[in-house]
């Protein structure tokens, strides 16, 4: 089986991550992440609700990584979220990351806020 690798277009793709770090595009980003197709930037965590509001209207999923393992996420900010436009669905943030990539690559309206492990 030959295998080709994954064209995303000139978006920005997770390319690893490992204890405290996620690397987007070959950038290495200390701590939590947001990742959309145009890049990627520090993020504040779960408190930081602003960050992930400003994605309505760019994105219509939002792949929400809550670190090394799956756990709820704040029932208010997917509320919020939803009624910006933007469907949430919560994971482990390795599978949040590769289910971004995977639908990224779809050419999707897709993002990833990503805790670290």
């Amino acid at each position: 089986m030959t295998m080709k690798p994954t064209d995303f277009g000139g978006a920005a793709a997770v390319d690893g991550y490992g204890p405290g770090f996620f690397r987007v595009g070959g950038t290495v980003f200390q701590g939590p992440v947001v990742v959309t197709a145009a890049g990627a930037a520090a993020w504040g965590g779960l408190d930081d609700r602003a960050a992930l509001m400003a994605l309505a209207g760019q994105v219509d999923v939002l792949f929400l990584g809550l670190g090394a393992s799956i756990a709820h996420a704040p029932a208010d900010l997917v509320a919020a979220l939803r009624d910006a436009g933007v469907a949430v669905e919560a994971m482990a943030s390795p599978t949040a990351a590769r289910t971004y990539n995977v639908t990224l690559s779809e050419g999707r309206r897709v993002a990833c806020a990503l805790l670290p492990l």
